[in-house]
């Protein structure tokens, strides 16, 4: 199969990272957990999104994104067992090199740069799976729709709406193998 992955929030744990950075810069103590909603601002009233985004253009800060439990060896199992695996994220344009190389091809080296697919309309990607943490990419595209859970989907009604909801990446592999 042809299964595509999402990087933020799937396979790295860029949440975490800018909330850390956030409550740094910002005196607060917001959670990952307060973010209830796609947009990073609801856990900091008074803030402006682009200052909280701003942070990621801050020198290091890509070199404090740690991986997700269990993603590289999911991959790894994915690719031995013969699937095509290719990362596919919305990344902004200027984050590009330094994500990739401190972040992508640091804990997944692996993979090459010809397994990384930048868009920002993932619906127009095709494979037979998408693995992805953001409803707005599985919805409306023409592949099986693997939601990988965090606190901003996780009111979201997966199944209803022809997603298979996982937590974690042992689930993820479940779920594939069942598919093949």
């Amino acid at each position: 199969m042809i299964i595509l992955v999402d990087m933020d929030d799937t396979i790295e744990q860029l949440l975490s990272a800018l909330v850390k950075r956030a409550n740094e810069r910002f005196h607060r103590s917001a959670a990952v957990d307060d973010i209830s909603d796609w947009s990073i601002v609801c856990a900091y009233p008074g803030i402006e999104k682009r200052q909280i985004l701003n942070l990621m253009y801050e020198p290091g800060f890509w070199d404090t994104v740690e991986p997700v439990p269990g993603a590289a060896d999911a991959l790894r199992y994915l690719m031995d067992k013969g699937h095509q695996v290719y990362i596919v994220t919305a990344t902004e344009f200027d984050h590009i090199p330094e994500k990739m190389e401190r972040v992508l091809f640091r804990y997944f080296p692996f993979l090459s740069p010809d397994q990384v697919i930048i868009t920002g309309r993932k619906q127009m990607i095709r494979g037979d799976v998408l693995i992805d943490d953001g409803i707005h990419n599985l919805e409306g595209g023409e592949y099986r729709k693997i939601l990988f859970t965090a606190p901003y989907n996780k009111d979201y009604d997966a199944e209803a709406n022809g997603m298979i909801r996982v937590h974690g990446w042992k689930e993820i592999i479940e779920a594939i193998d069942r598919m093949v």
